[in-house]
């Protein structure tokens, strides 16, 4: 099961965070959100639980069994950009009308992937204290996290199955052809995983964020109101 977070009135917004980090990333986003907004942790992280094996689809469709059948805008952060453009392509049976992926890492090279396999089979650290727990998942993450750990025999440990580290290399010209929805890629433009010209690669006109990094909805979360109010003109 999700854990899943939802508030607001109107049309929908679904949020999916990046690896390693909880759906609590998004909470300067929702915070002044005209709609409704949904919000899961994906599954083997925060508060969700694992699954039997990791990939862009399984995350998707875990996904897919918490979204109302109503039309949805998708905003995904890295990982959870993958899984948004995975749903957009209509397989799972969400209705997905734009699907933003933020700082997706498009381009992998062998030691990049075999660095990733390596991590997924490590097991997670145990930690003697909660706060050198949230430590290790925050700098996972890449993000400060309150939600990321959970208390285990010995101590405390990060909530991330490392599993999920070895998601492999998305297929994005694949998904990207595949979708079913308006696709917007976008990245920070000091963002060193998602440099624009990998992203012209891709789609002619990708948004860059002036002065943000990876995390550009922790760093400057109004900048994603601003696309989103720019794409409903």
């Amino acid at each position: 099961m999700l854990h899943v977070e939802r508030g607001g009135n109107g049309p929908l917004l679904v949020l999916l965070h990046g690896l390693g980090a909880t759906g609590e990333v998004w909470q300067e986003v929702v915070k002044d959100w005209h709609g409704s907004w949904l919000v899961p942790d994906l599954p083997g992280h925060g508060r969700s639980a694992p699954i039997p094996r990791y990939s862009f689809g399984s995350f998707a469709a875990a996904v897919a069994d918490v979204i109302p059948r109503e039309p949805v805008t998708i905003i995904g952060h890295s990982l959870g950009g993958v899984v948004g453009l995975a749903l957009a392509s209509g397989w799972f049976g969400v209705d997905v009308t734009t699907c933003v992926g933020v700082g997706i890492k498009v381009q992998w090279t062998d030691e990049e992937l075999e660095k990733a396999a390596s991590l997924s089979a490590k097991p997670a650290k145990v930690f003697a204290t909660e706060e050198e727990a949230v430590e290790r998942a925050s700098r996972m993450a890449g993000v400060k996290l309150k939600h990321g750990v959970s208390e285990v025999d010995g101590g405390w440990a990060p909530s991330l199955d490392m599993r999920a580290f070895g998601v492999g290399r998305p297929d994005m010209p694949g998904l990207i052809m595949a979708a079913e929805s308006h696709v917007v890629l976008a990245a920070g433009e000091n963002d060193p995983m998602s440099p624009q010209e990998h992203l012209k690669e891709l789609v002619p006109e990708p948004v860059m964020f002036p002065g943000a990094g990876h995390n550009v909805h922790v760093e400057s979360p109004s900048s994603l109101h601003t696309v989103l109010a720019q794409l409903a003109t």
